[in-house]
């Protein structure tokens, strides 16, 4: 497991089309790539389970704990990242709520630095 922040201070400064924003590549795939958006409710969890794929976990809302093999559960909040490795063993769960973006490719390279 790799615990990642997204950081503006490693993103590109977008103006054109009168744009004032930054951009922070976030990953990138030669292979077709599943993502989507996972919902736990209050007291919710996606269970111990292995890694179909390399599996990349945006969270974009709320907060949780989550852990890989042989880890300790580590705490995580919007703007948190979470990298697993295929058939790496992992799980998510919070009290209050969590809402992530998932991306699976069998070719998945996150692009982003280390907390």
């Amino acid at each position: 497991m790799k615990l990642f922040k997204f950081d503006k201070s490693i993103g590109k400064k977008i103006s054109k089309f009168n744009s004032d924003f930054i951009m922070s590549r976030i990953t990138q795939t030669a292979q077709p790539a599943h993502i989507g958006c996972m919902h736990l409710e209050e007291n919710g969890v996606a269970g111990y389970h292995q890694a179909v794929s390399p599996q990349l976990l945006l969270i974009v809302g709320g907060e949780g704990l989550v852990r890989g093999e042989k880890e300790e559960y580590v705490e995580v909040e919007a703007g948190d990242a979470v990298f697993w490795n295929k058939d790496e063993w992992h799980e998510t769960k919070t009290n209050t709520g969590l809402m992530a973006i998932v991306i699976e490719s069998e070719e998945l390279l996150p692009i982003m630095h280390k907390m």
